[in-house]
């Protein structure tokens, strides 16, 4: 494999576009019509419709020096997946567009389809278009994910209201870790080629990152225990700053606990390594890809019956603010330091 490199030029662009779509199966009934036309045709048989879109960039958004590509493929995909399941709808049809370099080979671009495609097919979602440009030096990646949800059911960010329990699934600060740690070896190999990367066998938190998994078994289990949240978001920024965005939207205010933060267990100890602070890496990390969600406390002990979900906290008036209590018992305001691409 490593010693053929097959030029695109050579194909040519349709022929690049035959030659990445030759195999799709649709696996959604609401895919009509899918690459090969003008327009996909979608038919959502009387639900609604939702549609989230993604730009990712070479040097601000990922970098290539410890991305695989197969990998940069699947979590291109996954974190539109997790702006649907955060609307509490099902993702069923993506478009996939790249933009790339001469520096890409036919294999290359393979390699990122490997992974866009077993995403595709982990999620039950159908590739149903996209485009391919050439581009001057990095690689641009754009993807818009389609779901469908019940008329009136989806949940936006916009409706968590005073008592309502704070949650969020799985754990957090790992992805900004296993960042923090690539980006570390990264320096020294720059700084000296020889020297081989020293992972430290940390592949939870390297795995965090490189590849993440949109949450569709909280949604599952959400909708087989009959709750709806009463606002939703995926935390793609940090916990502290997607809170903000809910309190903002929903005219709300908060209070979470400390204690009450998921944190993994690889993950606390790798922070303590570097000398930082678990907390911090959990309200400010970003790219978790976990979901952020309020709901009635009637459904305290429903939410319960999942190890997944923690309840970290409650929905307060505005005018108390928004507010975490620390494990020694002081409240301190919630800022947003969560990532910003400008």
């Amino acid at each position: 494999m490593a010693d053929t490199r097959t030029e695109i030029e050579d194909l040519g662009e349709f022929g690049l576009i035959e030659h990445l779509t030759r195999n799709i199966e649709f696996q959604n009934a609401s895919t009509i019509l899918g690459v090969g036309d003008d327009a996909a045709v979608l038919d959502h048989f009387g639900k609604e419709t939702v549609v989230t879109t993604d730009l990712l960039v070479e040097g601000i958004h990922f970098d290539l020096a410890y991305t695989p590509l197969r990998h940069l493929g699947y979590k291109s995909i996954v974190v539109n997946l997790s702006d649907v399941y955060a609307m509490y709808a099902t993702p069923t049809q993506v478009t996939f567009s790249l933009a790339f370099s001469n520096r890409f080979s036919l294999e290359a671009i393979d390699e990122l389809y490997e992974g866009v495609y077993a995403a595709c097919s982990r999620y039950g979602v159908d590739l149903v278009g996209g485009d391919t440009s050439a581009s001057q030096k990095g690689l641009l990646i754009s993807v818009t994910a389609i779901g469908e949800v019940e008329p009136g059911k989806y949940v936006t960010r916009t409706g968590a209201a005073k008592g309502d329990l704070i949650c969020v699934s799985g754990d957090l600060g790992g992805a900004f870790l296993g960042l923090t740690l690539l980006e570390r070896e990264k320096k020294i190999f720059m700084e000296s080629p020889g020297v081989q990367p020293d992972l430290e066998g940390q592949t939870y938190i390297v795995g965090r990152l490189l590849k993440p998994e949109a949450r569709r078994d909280i949604i599952d289990f959400l909708r087989e225990q009959d709750i709806r949240p009463t606002s939703m978001m995926d935390i793609s920024d940090g916990l502290s700053s997607e809170l903000l965005h809910i309190c903002k939207g929903s005219r709300v205010g908060c209070i979470i606990y400390e204690e009450k933060l998921p944190i993994a267990g690889d993950t606390r100890q790798f922070a303590f390594k570097l000398e930082l602070d678990p907390t911090a890496c959990a309200l400010s990390g970003g790219e978790d890809y976990e979901l952020l969600f309020t709901v009635p406390q009637s459904d305290y002990d429903k939410i319960v019956l999942s190890e997944q979900i923690s309840v970290i906290g409650y929905v307060t008036e505005a005018s108390e603010g928004s507010n975490i209590i620390t494990r020694g018992g002081n409240r301190y305001p919630i800022t947003a330091q969560g990532w910003k691409a400008f």
